[in-house]
């Protein structure tokens, strides 16, 4: 499975064999089955995550149980709640699997000692971080400014593997918007 996150890391930057050894020597391996939480609120996020395989949703719920999907992660993408993760404190979100999963996981303390000793690993990491927030910044943009029409067309677009994975009521809580609008939007596509 190690191998699978090697291809994936070396695309980004050539790490050396000692570097990917070490990488390797401090992660551990993680299996999901679908349903299964890695997170759930109230817990301390305590690891860095990278998806090998599988497909992992992050939700909050609101108090009358209404989910509110903040991302998903597939194949080749990190999970992680950054702020019960960086503050050690505890999470206000859930991290679920959508479908049976294969992860590679750091601790905190690890993966410190990683950013330490590879130059490289920590600028790629802060790399991902920028491009979190641009994408947070834009989904914000998109929520504030974009009709419901345009929200789903975005979200189809950008995330074509994701869109034929989850189920529809999954895509308009990520959306924000309703079931039924999402419903509407889709009929009058298919009749165009």
């Amino acid at each position: 499975m190690f191998e699978d996150f090697e291809a994936y890391i070396t695309l980004q930057h050539d790490f050396t064999k000692d570097e990917l050894k070490q990488m390797r020597s401090l992660s551990a391996v993680k299996k999901l089955r679908r349903r299964q939480f890695l997170l759930q609120e109230g817990e301390i996020c305590r690891y860095k995550t990278f998806v090998v395989k599988g497909l992992l949703k992050t939700y909050r719920l609101k108090d009358d149980g209404t989910e509110y999907i903040m991302r998903f992660a597939a194949e080749n993408a990190w999970s992680v709640d950054h702020e019960s993760y960086n503050n050690q404190t505890a999470s206000k979100y859930y991290i679920e699997a959508l479908e049976d999963v294969e992860l590679i996981q750091w601790t905190k303390e690890n993966f410190d000692v990683l950013l330490d000793a590879i130059p490289a690993l920590k600028t790629f990491s802060e790399k991902i971080k920028a491009d979190n927030l641009d994408a947070s910044q834009d989904r914000i943009m998109m929520n504030i400014s974009y009709t419901s029409e345009e929200k789903y067309q975005q979200f189809v677009t950008a995330f074509p593997d994701i869109f034929r994975r989850v189920p529809l009521h999954m895509v308009a809580s990520y959306l924000g918007v309703s079931r039924e609008t999402l419903s509407r939007i889709r009929h009058a596509q298919i009749k165009r």
